[in-house]
């Protein structure tokens, strides 16, 4: 693992006090101070986020940031893609949208680079315009390139999360060194690289190369009414799994597990919550394992809803930064699997040699065996996932640890010129 670099790294993870996990201590320092509310909220900033699609983690993320810097008197708006997300992210940003002083604005913003990202490019340089934000923040891959491709006016800071992004991309891939040069490039158009997890910083600087502005971590936080329990259903499932149907999810890698459990003679129950482009490729694989009565398919639910469906949370992923579904089950006191990825052993903190290695068929099953003999170790390793959970990833400290973040570039004196 390469380090952050010490001119680029005023490196303090402002929304984790405390939190400095075992595998990026040498990259990462503690923070000298939590920023207070009066730091924060002294002055109404005008703060637009850009991000492509209104689904999944990075929907949730954006919605809570926005939501929480609006209450603390900050003048938020969204430019979002307008060609994905169906009723359920229209409902979501309806519900948003009387709080937001600067308004949403739903435009085309394609999945992959096309000659359309030059329209996209334009609506986005309006907005800005008519606007003139303090912050510009873009989220992900096409939500970060888009706020760094545009003009830039002076006076406005230009922030990038990541979310995974170009992260995803094995090194190596054609598709994966494409996206990792333009982020190169990109980087130096950036006044500040907001990261959700200590694991994306690192992995960034590893796989990218060194940030081309000021590095701030808050990560990803969950809020008070997620640590309510959830009775379990009196029908409910061995495990149950959130997410995206899709390839990184490592869910074909679970079917191979019970697939296993099952030659050993355990069925395990499953329901997959969720939908995505790999939906009729793991129903079929399902079928070819002989596991059609052992799996139901139940669409996209509410997470609570969801784990009320199974008594183990599973999330057998390839890759992540930061999984809401994680904090969200952590929260919840709900009992857990995981692979060994992005910053989940950082939430996991103690309990993290529970972790399962990625990709790896025969570990999951082993992992899942042993949870259902064991029930009442998993429920005592979930208890004091959950308090590390209450104590350094919550939705407060994500949002005051942004703002400061936004603070700090802000009063740096390239802040007010043009690149």
């Amino acid at each position: 693992m390469s380090d952050l670099p010490a001119e680029v790294l005023d490196q303090r993870p402002v929304a984790a006090p405390g939190l400095v996990p075992e595998q990026h201590t040498d990259t990462l320092q503690r923070p000298a101070a939590m920023p207070t509310r009066a730091d924060v909220c002294s002055e109404s900033l005008k703060i637009l986020h850009v991000f492509r699609a209104p689904v999944g983690g990075l929907f949730r993320h954006v919605l809570d940031v926005a939501h929480g810097q609006a209450a603390r008197g900050h003048r938020v708006g969204l430019i979002v893609d307008s060609l994905t997300g169906g009723a359920r992210a229209e409902a979501a940003l309806a519900g948003l949208a009387p709080l937001l002083a600067l308004g949403i604005e739903r435009t085309a913003i394609p999945r992959q680079l096309s000659p359309r990202d030059f329209a996209a490019i334009r609506r986005v340089a309006r907005r800005i315009a008519a606007v003139a934000p303090d912050v510009l923040h873009g989220h992900g891959a096409k939500g970060a390139a888009l706020v760094r491709l545009a003009p830039r006016r002076s006076g406005t800071i230009r922030v990038c999360t990541p979310h995974g992004g170009t992260l995803v991309y094995r090194p190596g891939t054609l598709a994966g060194g494409f996206y990792r040069a333009l982020e190169r490039l990109l980087s130096r158009r950036t006044d500040l690289f907001l990261f959700e997890s200590n694991f994306a910083a690192a992995e960034f600087t590893r796989t990218v190369g060194r940030p081309g502005g000021l590095v701030r971590i808050a990560c990803n936080g969950v809020g008070d009414a997620e640590f309510m329990p959830i009775a379990t259903r009196p029908d409910a499932a061995d495990i149950v799994c959130l997410g995206e149907l899709r390839t990184i999810k490592g869910y074909d890698v679970l079917f191979e597990a019970l697939a296993l459990l099952k030659r050993s003679g355990r069925a395990v129950r499953a329901i997959l919550a969720g939908d995505g482009p790999d939906a009729g490729e793991l129903k079929a694989l399902a079928e070819r394992l002989g596991l059609t009565n052992q799996i139901h398919f139940a669409g996209h639910l509410p997470a609570r809803e969801a784990f009320a469906m199974g008594r183990i949370m599973v999330m057998p992923s390839r890759a992540e930064s930061l999984p809401y579904v994680i904090l969200e089950a952590a929260a919840a006191g709900m009992p857990m699997i995981a692979t060994r990825v992005g910053g989940v052993p950082d939430v996991f903190g103690p309990q993290n040699s529970r972790l399962v290695p990625p990709g790896n068929a025969a570990a999951l099953a082993a992992a899942i065996g042993v949870a259902l003999a064991h029930p009442a170790e998993l429920k005592r390793a979930a208890a004091i996932i959950q308090g590390r959970v209450r104590s350094h990833f919550t939705v407060d400290a994500m949002v005051d640890g942004g703002l400061a973040a936004y603070r700090d570039a802000l009063a740096k004196p390239q802040a007010r010129q043009f690149a």
